[in-house]
């Protein structure tokens, strides 16, 4: 029996997109190195999910067009409707709401992804086989999008998630509701991407568990309607937050004992770089995240097996 697959992916973007709304840096490039070699240390093979700034910098072009040409790693497309060319306006200001792609005209989504596919092909000068939407947000317009493009794998589902408490267009219903979405890899039904079904385009959702029972979930949000908030249930993810390690292996390890044939880590570019991220905020903060992975890593290496997305999907089809 086949080990079960360790998928790493890492939204590479921009520095600190939570909290700068009028520019975008990209000194997280700088800092990408340390953790490819982390990754190597332990034969894993990060999936850089890239988007438009990241392709523009000629200093991250060269770090993971070695990575491609060392088989260490694969680069796939991440996409922020907000400013990826060819850029229209949606909101009166874009970049502190950015919008979800979902929520711009077909014909704009079209063109979006069509410019992010070849600028990443034209850099890499690879087939981009690999995507996750921006802001996790993902429907059947968009899945037609990427088999038409020959995307092979998407991993923008969120088990147990409902990002429509999340707004992007003040005037929109804001993000996918994952609630009722599958929780393991699946070939999805281009008409419902709830539903498995037989296109070639394999979805790989992330791992996340539900925090408490389902009794338990409905008691909160009731109690947070009587309080007048609206929020998604409480979840657990395969994703670093600062100290949460026992966690992460917890999420791993139940995702395993249910028979899963993979677990997916995620993190953003920029959480590796001090002062990149709310969460990790200076050197003290981000030794700590590597005192973190070294640990998830050694443990996930005795379980798993490093594979891309673009690898995984070989598997399940061969």
């Amino acid at each position: 029996m086949k080990k079960p697959a360790f998928i790493i992916t890492i939204d590479t973007e921009g520095d600190n997109l939570w909290q700068n709304h009028d520019r975008i840096t990209t000194e997280n490039t700088r800092y990408l190195p340390r953790f490819q070699a982390l990754c190597e240390k332990y034969a894993f093979k990060p999936v850089y999910l890239t988007n438009y700034e990241m392709a523009m910098d000629a200093q991250y072009i060269e770090f993971a067009s070695d990575v491609i040409r060392r088989g260490a790693g694969e680069v796939g497309m991440h996409l922020h409707a907000w400013n990826s060319p060819p850029l229209t306006s949606l909101t009166a200001d874009d970049w502190r709401h950015k919008p979800y792609l979902i929520e711009y005209p077909q014909q704009q989504m079209r063109a979006k992804v069509d410019h992010m596919t070849k600028l990443l092909e034209d850099a890499f000068q690879t087939k981009m086989r690999s995507h996750r939407a921006g802001r996790w947000a993902f429907n059947e317009y968009y899945a037609a999008l990427l088999l038409e493009y020959g995307y092979q794998v998407d991993c923008s589902v969120t088990p147990h998630v409902n990002w429509a408490f999340s707004p992007g267009d003040p005037q929109g219903v804001g993000g996918s509701d994952y609630r009722h979405f599958p929780a393991e890899a699946y070939f999805i039904d281009p008409a419902d991407i709830r539903r498995a079904g037989q296109s070639s385009l394999l979805e790989v959702p992330m791992s996340i568990h539900l925090k408490h029972s389902a009794l338990m979930n409905r008691l909160k949000q009731s109690y947070d309607a009587l309080r007048g908030k609206q929020r998604s249930p409480s979840a657990l993810w395969l994703r670093p937050a600062g100290g949460n390690l026992e966690k992460m292996k917890a999420v791993a390890a139940r995702s395993l004992a249910q028979g899963q044939d993979y677990v997916e880590f995620m993190l953003h570019s920029s959480e590796f770089m001090p002062g990149g991220s709310p969460t990790f905020k200076n050197d003290e903060a981000i030794e700590g995240l590597y005192r973190d992975l070294e640990q998830l890593f050694s443990w996930l290496s005795e379980r798993t097996i490093g594979l891309t997305l673009a690898e995984y999907y070989q598997r399940k089809v061969n």
